[in-house]
């Protein structure tokens, strides 16, 4: 049974153009082919990537957000109590305004005791400002050699700057070691990101995250291995563009440097939309879309690449809405970019308002004994 899906799934037909198969990307002649083999090189990659990234956020990311001066904001944490507790952890964190007067009743504390209650153990859960600028800087450092290195492998190559080159000699194209570590790294580190998913800080684009990894992890494997490599470094190539622009000015907005990270964001919003929502689209796509059936008639391969990357260009707009809501935002009343996917700390405003009220219904009473407030004997003989 699985070898009769191994070889239906490896079919030619469904991955070549008629005419050709396999048996053409066989080693020959000192030219090396990419071998779907090669693929299991990522796993071993990812792993070390996952290693390597403890060690970062250890040795390198912490005492960068120290010198930068990276501050955690003081968390009020919600006393224990069982009942809460188990409530939050078990039926909802958000609970509705019933369900808050069900727990006031059994637990003998008031409502608005509940809801500071709930507002303080949310406040625990979400991820404090360190692990967020570590995990902020790991990409930043990623991203930033990934395109560093994607463009000395392809700074001398014809198809940077024609892109009609990615498919001469297609799919006999020779795979160069540029390439192949390019790939490696590249796909290794998706998967990295992939595996650590579960402990990363989680934002409200979540489900389009995992998305984006598995579409990415899937056009990149499919891409290596069909022979589609020069498209596929290309395309990694204007991804890597922007991100490290975006986890740069991250960083900066946790340590609190307000400007430096407005400025960044502005900038990495125009390379984002030049690169995803017009270099991307109308100049590879269009070159995977149009200019592959003028040269042989499409086949299931052609359809299956050309929808992963429709994918990605779904999630490119999705994310250019929010980009430029943050962006007008800022340009229009010249307030703090912030990342509308991360949800913000709960502060406890209300409360304290409620807080200064008590207290000072306190201090215009006089000071309470035994749960009534004490008579206050001290008035002038004048009086």
């Amino acid at each position: 049974m699985l070898q009769w899906l191994s070889d239906w799934f490896w079919q030619e037909r469904l991955w070549f153009p008629e005419g050709l198969g396999w048996a053409d990307l066989q080693d020959r002649d000192g030219r090396v082919y990419a071998k779907a083999s090669d693929l299991w090189v990522t796993l071993p990659i990812a792993f070390a990537f996952l290693v390597i990234r403890q060690i970062f956020e250890r040795v390198v990311a912490t005492p960068l957000a120290s010198l930068l001066g990276v501050r955690e904001k003081v968390r009020l944490r919600a006393a224990h109590n069982p009942t809460l507790e188990s409530y939050y952890c078990s039926k909802s964190k958000q609970p509705t305004q019933s369900s808050m007067e069900s727990l006031s009743k059994q637990t003998g504390c008031s409502v608005r005791q509940v809801q500071r209650w709930f507002r303080r153990r949310r406040n625990q859960d979400r991820p404090s400002l360190l692990k967020k600028f570590r995990e902020a800087s790991w990409r930043f450092t990623f991203y930033l050699l990934a395109f560093i290195a994607g463009l000395a492998a392809l700074i001398d190559k014809p198809w940077l700057y024609d892109v009609k080159e990615m498919w001469q000699g297609f799919p006999v194209l020779t795979l160069l070691p540029s390439q192949y570590w390019y790939y490696m790294i590249e796909l290794g580190f998706y998967a990295s990101l992939l595996f650590s998913v579960a402990s990363d800080v989680k934002r409200k684009d979540f489900k389009e995250q995992i998305v984006h990894h598995v579409a990415t992890i899937m056009l990149i494997s499919f891409s290596w291995c069909v022979n589609y490599i020069r498209a596929g470094t290309l395309i990694m190539l204007v991804h890597d563009a922007s991100d490290y622009l975006l986890e740069s000015a991250k960083m900066f907005n946790y340590a609190g440097w307000k400007n430096t990270c407005n400025y960044i964001f502005i900038l990495f919003a125009a390379v984002f939309i030049v690169t995803r929502l017009v270099i991307f689209p109308f100049w590879i796509m269009y070159c995977t879309w149009v200019y592959p059936v003028t040269l042989y008639p499409p086949f299931f391969g052609y359809y299956f690449f050309n929808g992963l990357l429709l994918v990605l260009q779904c999630l490119h707009i999705f994310w250019a809405v929010l980009i430029l809501r943050m962006a007008i935002k800022f340009l229009t009343n010249n307030e703090t970019v912030e990342d509308e996917r991360s949800d913000r700390d709960e502060t406890d405003e209300s409360v304290e308002e409620e807080e200064e009220k008590e207290h000072e219904e306190k201090k215009m009473n006089g000071p309470v004994r035994n749960g009534h407030p004490a008579t206050n004997n001290n008035h002038h003989k004048a009086e």
